[in-house]
């Protein structure tokens, strides 16, 4: 069975852009007859809020975006990802890293050979004992793994094949934190995801994912990113943005069934004006009709 997962961090208000990405993760699902579950991405405590969450929940509900048993929320899993550590550890394949964020931004800002913008040189990789001893005195370690650039092939439904390197990833931030890439792979196995819908600007670290879940011993899922909602400039949609809440464009006199039709509207399931129920949409729903370009959101 299809089991898809939609996983909101509580760290402010969904905009629309949130919601359609939403809304497609639930037609997916439920079209090949699957279910879509929740995960609330709520790692890191200082930035969650349970007010967000409550009004997330609220406006994923209000859209008629459904969840099905299962729910899991990741401040509750400390122990499943202390587990996969302990395993990285155990096996060689993570080193304490101790760059501050400066530092990785020159490293990874100068010239690398075979490396991509961004990616982590290995600074301390090859740290020797006296050397790690010297660097704890000004700083706590993260942790990373040792991924060596390797070259992994990521199959998309809708971007196809690509191969991407994957550099030596946190895998617990200095302050104890688990990252998000290790904690998804964690706990989409743990919810038996076999499909992962998100937003195109997240393709860039499926890699990531896919090598992880290789090393780790967990089946792989299939991944489907798609295409952003922008503002006018052509940049991703931001609550600076105006009307881009289920708040404010009610308080622009916009139902949540107008708001779900003119999210319809960019997905060419829904003509203007028309306020399709989601078994509507579902009805209407065909993957391979879905556009492939960015939508302007320009609504007031």
């Amino acid at each position: 069975m299809v089991v898809g997962r939609y996983a909101p961090s509580p760290t402010g208000d969904l905009h629309v852009g949130n919601l359609r990405t939403a809304l497609l993760a639930w037609l997916s699902a439920h079209h090949q007859g699957g279910i879509l579950r929740l995960r609330i991405d709520d790692l890191d405590p200082r930035t969650s809020s349970m007010g967000d969450e409550q009004r997330q929940r609220s406006d994923l509900g209000q859209l008629g975006v459904t969840f099905d048993r299962g729910e899991i929320r990741q401040s509750e899993r400390s122990e499943h990802y202390d587990a996969a550590i302990a395993n990285l550890v155990d096996r060689g394949m993570v080193y304490p890293c101790y760059c501050s964020r400066r530092e990785i931004r020159e490293a990874a800002s100068a010239p690398h050979q075979h490396l991509p913008d961004g990616a982590y040189p290995g600074t301390c990789a090859g740290l020797g004992e006296q050397e790690r001893r010297a660097r704890e005195l000004d700083r706590p370690a993260a942790l990373r793994v040792r991924a060596s650039n390797i070259e992994i092939e990521v199959h998309d439904r809708r971007y196809g094949s690509r191969t991407e390197l994957v550099d030596d990833f946190v895998i617990r931030r200095n302050d104890g934190v688990p990252s998000y890439n290790l904690a998804t792979v964690i706990d989409d196995h743990a919810q038996g995801v076999t499909e992962v819908v998100r937003g195109a600007d997240l393709l860039a670290g499926t890699a990531r994912h896919i090598w992880l879940r290789d090393v780790l011993g967990l089946p792989q899922v299939q991944h489907e990113h798609v295409p952003l909602v922008v503002n006018s400039n052509g940049e991703r949609l931001a609550k600076r943005d105006g009307a881009v809440t289920l708040e404010d464009l009610a308080a622009q006199g916009f139902s949540a069934d107008a708001v779900r039709g003119l999210i319809a509207e960019t997905l060419d399931l829904a003509s203007r004006g028309e306020q399709p129920t989601m078994l509507e949409l579902l009805e209407r729903y065909d993957p391979d009709a879905i556009p492939t370009a960015e939508s302007v959101w320009d609504v007031h």
